[in-house]
């Protein structure tokens, strides 16, 4: 059984995070609730934040495993979280959507380059952290295909 990449159960509406590692988790957790990965993946996730930040800017970060995390991707996934409050990713780095990433073999290149254009559109970016149902914002990331 092949899960879509996207469905609107892979998306939470305001939530709340009170750190990065929270949301960083929180995000992870959403990827192995959905079947996408192993549990190990969330601290694969953890790890790549100590690495490099996932802050990608405009309000956005893309939590995903290291290299090693792989092992752990059962299917290829995007789990999309809405923070309206924000969480701090650093300095001055304010998240208000977490996109969370896991992918098989290289998918994860197509699906953080359908992430980035979507997310390069300021307007995309608020419209996703002011929407009101998961329906308008999988008609955002849909827009694009």
């Amino acid at each position: 059984m092949s899960l879509p990449v996207l469905a609107k159960e892979n998306i939470l509406l305001n939530k709340e995070a009170d750190t990065k590692e929270g949301a960083i988790k929180m995000t992870g957790q959403l990827l192995v609730d959905r079947g996408y990965v192993e549990p190990s993946y969330i601290d694969r996730m953890l790890e790549r934040e100590e690495l490099t930040s996932t802050y990608m800017g405009n309000f956005v970060a893309i939590p995903h495993g290291t290299e090693e995390g792989k092992a752990s991707v059962k299917e290829s996934g995007i789990a999309i979280i809405q923070v309206p409050n924000g969480v701090q990713f650093g300095e001055g780095n304010e998240v208000k959507l977490l996109i969370g990433i896991a992918g098989k073999g290289d998918e994860h290149l197509d699906i953080l380059s359908q992430i980035a254009i979507v997310c390069s559109e300021e307007e995309n970016v608020e419209k996703i952290v002011s929407a009101t149902s998961t329906e308008e914002i999988l008609e955002i990331f849909e827009e694009v295909n």
